[in-house]
């Protein structure tokens, strides 16, 4: 494991091997997850689909009607990214010791979760885009954004999925064990 660390850091390597040797550590980690980890992961990608998928109307209910049909890319960016945000959930449990989270690692995850539903709702049933293009600007402007904020939210949840799992397995010094006789003296 050592070796692969030092692949991912040495300056003198290439680019792709850098970022090969950060994906193994990765993989390390989600190698060393323990139960608990794999089921908070499971339960927010479930969570995670429902929650898009409901209002977007994904998933039929009498709650939410929608205007233009969903595309065929929807279903799975939706599960991709489900099952994404699931990862980068679970990573915030149990953190281990020595490995501090980032705020930015979590402004990544939450970002990509926000611009899914974006990127898989209907483009003149989301008040905001409606209120800002009005219905034929929807239409006209935002609608062929979409597939381009899809990308931009999988490849955000993927980024803060890998640098959570990277800084797990960064190497943290210990805290040294206050001196016994300076603490009795």
């Amino acid at each position: 494991m050592q070796s692969i660390r030092t692949a991912a850091v040495d300056p003198g390597r290439s680019p792709a091997s850098r970022l090969a040797g950060s994906f193994l550590i990765a993989g390390g980690s989600l190698r060393r997850w323990p139960a608990r980890r794999w089921w908070v992961a499971l339960a927010a990608a479930v969570g995670t689909y429902l929650v898009i998928a409901i209002p977007t109307d994904l998933i039929d209910t009498p709650f939410f009607a929608r205007e233009v049909a969903p595309t065929a890319w929807s279903w799975p960016v939706l599960a991709v990214s489900a099952i994404l945000a699931g990862l980068v959930s679970a990573t915030y449990v149990a953190y281990p010791d020595g490995a501090t989270p980032s705020r930015s690692e979590g402004r990544l995850g939450l970002a990509g979760w926000m611009i899914t539903f974006f990127a898989v709702g209907c483009p003149v049933c989301n008040k905001i885009v409606l209120l800002a293009l009005g219905a034929s600007g929807a239409l006209q402007f935002f609608e062929p954004v979409q597939p381009y904020l899809a990308g931009a939210s999988i490849v955000l949840l993927g980024w803060a999925l890998h640098a959570r799992l990277t800084r797990e397995s960064s190497c943290g010094l210990a805290a040294a064990e206050p001196d016994r006789e300076s603490v009795s003296a």
